[in-house]
């Protein structure tokens, strides 16, 4: 671990104790005896942790803290009190304090506390570098092409970014609703402080409340430490829910009161916690149905949906697939190393044919796919995955005369699925092998025609 620290404390015996501490855990740690001191250190050079007493002979802890943060808003500080009460530890944590510490100190608490703040400093590091870097580029492969509904998602994103006001993101699986949210991000004010993402759909109910919010120690079995949740580690940024439609009717009450309240408490805490965060969330679900059957609060569904957009699927940005699999070429030839420069006809028309349930981010595997199977400069028919082929090879296949006044086509995929899955017991494992195609795409099928098992 390596990092530099301030202690600031007016008595010796605490200042060398935290110093051995810190400094055989590979800290670089300088100590003074008061705020006087402190400032004419961070005068010198800059450190990045502040660890600094309450209660001190002449000007305060809480006095320091508003100097300091005043001068760089940035600085992370922990507060040490003896004599904190509710309201010192709110007023402290409100003011910017990364976290605070409670006296006679343990050892344990202090060396977790300590590496929190240097993981959150480390990931402001990486968030402000990647911020710069998509700056510069302005590559976001969600945002390719020209398809007239994807260029109302872009100017809706240019309209709503500098605002602070909460989004609603409506799409299917796959169609990148992450990266829009970033590019909101990125438009806005809060560039410069975090974005953290949580898919609802992956927690665990029981687990939801401290992801989010955070838990105090011992606050439930295998809580050993303290620890912060994303709304606080996002102070200032942006919070990215994900599949909100996901999270449970109780844990979508405690949202919407950290929502109107813009403060949170940690599970098992007493104190109410001021943050300051843009909340973005995404669905793949009809909300408003939702809400209707009682399955998602209605007045939770309002405050999110302030602003709405809402992303095409692939299958319908027509010639944006050709622009979208020409840039994941690139990316992939790039980095591998392959010299693959292409994509030839034959193949190209098969990805335009294919209606893509997974979106982009199941083009973008199969163009990775057609990459590394690549035996040319250009991907071939053959380099793609079975799947693909499957919608423009059907006709070919029939076992039986085309007849003169036509069929349809639909009906007559919805019919051999359904033989298949009669064949396989409605097993969507076992019937997605006799359609020569892949489990997501047999269950895509099934939703689309709405094929379900007979009573």
């Amino acid at each position: 671990m390596s990092g530099s620290i301030l202690i600031v404390d007016d008595e010796k015996g605490q200042r060398d104790i935290l110093c051995a501490i810190l400094e055989k855990e590979g800290y670089r740690v300088t100590s003074v005896p008061g705020a006087r001191e402190a400032l004419e250190e961070l005068d010198k050079g800059s450190f990045d942790l502040v660890l600094t007493d309450l209660k001190m002979q002449g000007m305060s802890g809480m006095e320091l803290m508003e100097r300091v943060l005043a001068e760089e808003p940035g600085q992370c500080m922990i507060m040490m009190t003896a004599h904190g009460t509710l309201d010192t530890v709110k007023t402290a944590i409100k003011m910017g304090a990364f976290d605070y510490l409670e006296k006679p100190l343990e050892r344990d608490d202090l060396i977790l506390t300590v590496q929190r703040a240097f993981e959150h400093i480390s990931l402001l590091k990486e968030n402000r570098a990647l911020h710069r870097k998509l700056a510069e580029t302005k590559a976001l492969p969600n945002m390719i092409g020209d398809h007239p509904k994807m260029m109302e998602v872009v100017k809706m994103i240019n309209k709503i970014a500098p605002t602070g006001t909460t989004v609603l993101i409506y799409g299917e699986s796959g169609t990148g609703k992450e990266l829009v949210a970033r590019a909101i991000h990125d438009g806005s004010p809060r560039l410069d402080k975090p974005f953290f993402a949580i898919n609802c759909a992956a927690i665990p109910d029981s687990l939801m409340e401290s992801e989010l919010f955070g838990h105090e120690k011992g606050s439930f079995t295998g809580a050993g430490t303290r620890e912060i949740g994303l709304f606080e580690a996002a102070q200032g940024g942006t919070v990215f829910l994900d599949e909100i439609g996901e999270m449970n009717v109780s844990m979508q009450a405690k949202l919407l009161r950290a929502i109107q309240e813009k403060e949170i408490r940690r599970v098992g805490g007493k104190v109410n916690i001021p943050v300051d965060v843009r909340i973005i969330s995404a669905t793949n679900k009809d909300l408003e149905q939702e809400t209707r059957k009682g399955h998602f609060r209605e007045d939770l569904f309002y405050r999110l949906n302030v602003i709405r957009i809402t992303l095409p699927p692939l299958r319908e940005r027509g010639n944006d697939i050709s622009a979208l699999a020409s840039f994941f070429l690139k990316k992939y030839s790039g980095a591998t190393g392959l010299p693959v420069k292409g994509i030839s006809k034959a193949a190209l028309k098969i990805l335009l044919d294919y209606s893509w349930p997974g979106n982009v981010r199941q083009l973008e595997s199969v163009i990775e796919r057609g990459v590394l199977m690549a035996e040319s400069d250009m991907i071939q028919p053959e380099d793609l995955p079975s799947e693909v082929h499957q919608e423009g090879a059907l006709a070919g296949k029939l076992p039986f005369e085309f007849p003169a006044e036509g069929i349809c086509i639909e009906e007559l995929e919805k019919d051999l699925i359904v033989k298949a899955m009669q064949r396989a017991d409605w097993v969507i494992s076992k019937a997605a092998p006799l359609l020569g195609i892949s489990y997501k795409t047999l269950q895509y099928r099934l939703e689309k025609f709405g094929i379900t098992k007979p009573e």
